[in-house]
């Protein structure tokens, strides 16, 4: 018995290592620009690509040859937009726009952890020149979420 327990520990451990996962990159831009003058939205791809057709290998400081492919390429046609409200009003930072953001964001992670998607990682960043007067500039969130195939 302990062997046969043993053996399917064994066989479950490999199975394990062997397993198959796919990743996902949900991004939400939030916009830091006053009266509600930015653009706010959550971005999914719906298209996945080929990496290989856009990777060349350098070596001795020359790309290798292959097919000539147009930026244009490049460029999702498929995506899924949601729109987010604006971190600034008239008046300053809007808490009411913060926290319904959190609750579309919230929803739309509820939402693919319903459909299998886990969690994995987080990354944000700002982006801003923060000179004399400046009223522009975005926070970006990126959401990695990953599950089995």
């Amino acid at each position: 018995m302990k062997k046969i327990t043993l053996f399917l520990v064994a066989v479950l451990a490999t199975a394990s290592m062997y397993a198959q996962v796919e990743y996902k990159v949900i991004t939400v831009v939030e916009s830091i620009v006053p009266m509600g003058m930015g653009r706010s939205r959550i971005i999914e791809n719906k298209n996945p690509l080929d990496i290989t057709k856009f990777t060349t290998t350098r070596t001795d400081g020359k790309d290798s040859k292959q097919d000539d492919v147009d930026r244009s390429d490049l460029k999702i046609d498929s995506f899924d937009e949601t729109k987010l409200l604006n971190f600034f009003s008239g008046f300053g930072i809007n808490f009411q726009n913060i926290a319904s953001n959190d609750a579309l964001i919230s929803a739309k992670i509820n939402l693919l952890v319903s459909q299998g998607w886990e969690l994995a990682f987080v990354t944000s960043g700002v982006e801003s020149n923060a000179g004399k007067d400046d009223g522009q500039g975005i926070f970006i969130t990126r959401f990695i979420f990953k599950k089995a195939k």
